[in-house]
């Protein structure tokens, strides 16, 4: 018998509470035992269209929904016993006509009884209407919109269906369906459905993306254990394409948080080592956290071909230059913040000058170092990009005997900047006649850094398919910008925008969308167009909560979060953020006042499970959770104040609160469902944007 499990049901499951799941999953897996065994309590839905609906009762109170026939056995849904049977009345199973795909239908002739919550609190931009009518798809006939999987009882809704009222549409469509309208609604032209010619309709592209066949109780097991992280490894139509383009040189895909960018580097990995037998594929980014959950999430996507996945080399940039270093050149010697920031002070001393430190630090670290100026007619005539401070040539003249003295320092000790080390191995590199990678994938491209890229120019050549960098100028946190054409890396004309996002209520990101603008542009004038996102689920609006101290914050940061486990959120799916160390107090305070344990994120970003995570917003990047409060978003917080009070000129205050803005905006999107912003003094003024939603 085939035993199967849909995502209706892992989601279902993932909202009960958690003794509720461990008395379903122990059904579940005596089901899969022995679906026979007479101890079952199957109960025939009499209501319900499909006749092959049955309950099976878990505990006193819920129910599980399967579908069963003569060979299969599916479990649909599970929720307390009402809720169970009105949503196995209002579904049937079939086989889609034109695609062939397996589909839970929910009945069009009660969809008028179904109370939908809308949560939209005012409209998005409107996207352009097809001729032929007013609803957006009125122009499109009964072949087009059902090769989008669309099924034939809703035809004439999505024909109808205008800008209002699209996401609530799309709630009750399968997601192939939803997709596609998605998609064509923000402007985009997304291929029709596969059109199946297996006899089974359960192996349909389609189809598998929402049913999973369990060969064993372990399949079983991990497919119950992690049913929200599901989404994490799933490629979607949209995404597809650009994952299996050809690129005659270095490509980028961009957009917003949720988009499923690291969704599309981790298939394109994949797919360009499965083209080829022989390829040489590194899967990247610019920090080792980031590196190790890229290695957990490649597990996932191809832990059936572990012989794929040693193909793949996932490491962070700056680990893979040390190991090229050490092979080529030698064993490194790198001077550390500490040291360096020692050795400036010393020869900033020497000179006489009352220079800012951390002015200094900054000016050594994007500018001289990372370009790697020889001498000071460089840094006379170099273009500062990203530093907008002006400095007369006199001052630049002054800064250079720092900077020079600084270099010979280094020199005589036999120490080496992490930027010396990576621009070496690049050197060597770039002699060889043959790339060490023949491919390249780059996750969180917006915060690599000069040395960076130039090593990554030197790793796969510019050839085609050489260079893929997936990244959002809007999550832009930790580096200056600076022109990627200047190091030879040119994407014009070669970057895709992902418009649909899979991750992130459409409440939510409608507000953290208010803190960036809709257009971002690069130092080399490649546009990031962020208008026309939309998500493909609603939820509830985010809350924005300010508080005349910070005791009075934590109180209601206390009560959310003891909310959110009486919805049946479990405390490893929540986190705390706040913009800096500093805060971290107020964070873990407010966790251990709802009873909770909070784990306190490092650099290694280990999550021990059953805790509720805190963490600096810098940390945020790259994690999700069902639940997040983003705390002390006050007055002189957020934006920082000791950042602020380094500018020495008015025209770096723009690059500041353009970077302090992102990390909100970080911040707030790492929330699936739900978000509660708060302050305990005088709030940030960004609250302002954040909480007028368009």
């Amino acid at each position: 018998m085939h035993f199967r499990i849909a995502d209706t049901f892992t989601d279902s499951l993932a909202k009960l509470t958690g003794e509720e799941q461990k008395a379903v999953k122990t059904t579940a897996f005596d089901l899969h035992l022995n679906p026979a065994n007479p101890s079952f309590s199957f109960h025939k839905l009499s209501r319900a269209r499909d006749k092959r609906f049955w309950s099976v009762r878990v505990s006193r109170d819920i129910r599980l929904i399967v579908h069963r026939t003569d060979d299969s056995l599916l479990l649909c849904y599970v929720d307390h016993h009402d809720a169970a049977y009105a949503w196995a009345e209002r579904r049937k199973l079939e086989t889609h006509p034109s695609t062939g795909a397996a589909q839970l239908v929910e009945i069009r002739e009660t969809v008028e009884e179904i109370r939908v919550p809308v949560y939209v609190e005012a409209p998005e931009p409107r996207p352009a209407t097809p001729a032929g009518g007013d609803g957006l798809f009125a122009g499109l006939d009964d072949d087009a919109l059902l090769g989008y999987g669309v099924p034939p009882e809703w035809l004439a809704d999505v024909r109808a269906a205008d800008e209002d009222g699209l996401l609530a549409l799309t709630d009750h469509l399968p997601q192939e369906a939803a997709e596609a309208l998605l998609e064509l609604a923000t402007g985009g032209q997304p291929q029709p459905a596969q059109v199946g010619g297996a006899a089974d309709a359960f192996a349909h592209p389609d189809a598998q993306r929402r049913f999973r066949v369990m060969q064993d109780v372990e399949a079983l097991a991990r497919a119950l254990e992690f049913p929200w992280e599901k989404w994490t490894v799933f490629l979607h139509p949209g995404q597809r394409r650009i994952v299996e383009q050809d690129f005659n040189g270095p490509a980028r895909v961009a957009g917003s948080a949720g988009t499923g960018k690291t969704i599309v580097a981790l298939h394109r990995a994949v797919h360009l080592a499965r083209s080829n037998a022989d390829a040489r594929v590194l899967l990247t980014t610019f920090s080792a956290p980031l590196a190790a959950a890229l290695r957990i999430k490649l597990g996932r996507l191809v832990h059936k071909a572990p012989q794929l996945a040693e193909r793949i080399d996932v490491a962070a940039l700056d680990a893979v230059g040390e190991r090229l270093y050490r092979a080529r050149i030698g064993e490194p010697k790198l001077v550390d913040e500490d040291q360096l920031a020692g050795l400036l002070k010393a020869a900033a001393a020497e000179a006489g000058t009352d220079e800012d430190m951390r002015f200094l630090i900054g000016e050594w670290a994007d500018v001289v170092d990372a370009w790697q100026l020889p001498d000071w007619p460089a840094y006379r005539d170099v273009r500062r990009l990203g530093r907008r401070t002006r400095l007369p040539e006199r001052r630049r003249e002054a800064l250079w005997r720092i900077f020079a003295q600084v270099r010979t320092a280094l020199a005589e000790r036999g120490l080496m900047t992490r930027a010396v080390l990576l621009t070496r191995v690049a050197e060597q590199l770039a002699a060889d006649a043959q790339p060490v990678y023949d491919h390249v994938i780059v996750d969180e491209a917006q915060d690599v850094d000069v040395a960076q890229l130039r090593l990554l120019a030197a790793l796969a050549g510019s050839g085609p398919n050489g260079l893929f960098f997936a990244g959002d100028l809007g999550q832009r946190i930790f580096r200056q910008p600076f022109s990627w054409k200047a190091l030879g890396v040119d994407v014009r004309g070669r970057s895709r925008t992902l418009k649909v996002n899979y991750r992130t209520s459409h409440q939510i990101r409608a507000h953290a969308d208010q803190l960036l603008g809709a257009r971002l542009t690069d130092v080399d004038g490649n546009v990031e167009d962020r208008g026309g996102t939309v998500s493909v689920f609603n939820g509830p609006a985010p809350l924005v909560r300010s508080f005349d101290d910070p005791a009075a914050e934590q109180a209601a940061v206390a009560d959310w979060l003891r909310m959110r486990l009486a919805e049946g959120l479990n405390a490893n799916e929540m986190a705390v953020f706040v913009r800096s160390a500093a805060e971290l107090e107020r964070a873990v305070a407010a966790v251990e006042g709802a009873g909770l344990n909070a784990a306190t994120l490092d650099a290694r970003m280990q999550l021990p499970p059953g805790q509720v995570a805190v963490a600096t917003m810098h940390l945020a990047k790259g994690l999700e959770f069902r639940a997040v409060v983003v705390m002390a978003c006050d007055d002189e917080i957020v934006p920082l104040q000791s950042r602020i009070e380094t500018i020495a000129d008015e025209a770096d205050l723009d690059e500041v609160y353009a970077t302090e803005r992102h990390l909100l905006y970080v911040a707030c999107t790492r929330a699936r469902d739900h978000l509660l912003v708060t302050s305990g003094d005088v709030p940030s003024e960004f609250l302002d944007d954040f909480a007028a939603a368009r």
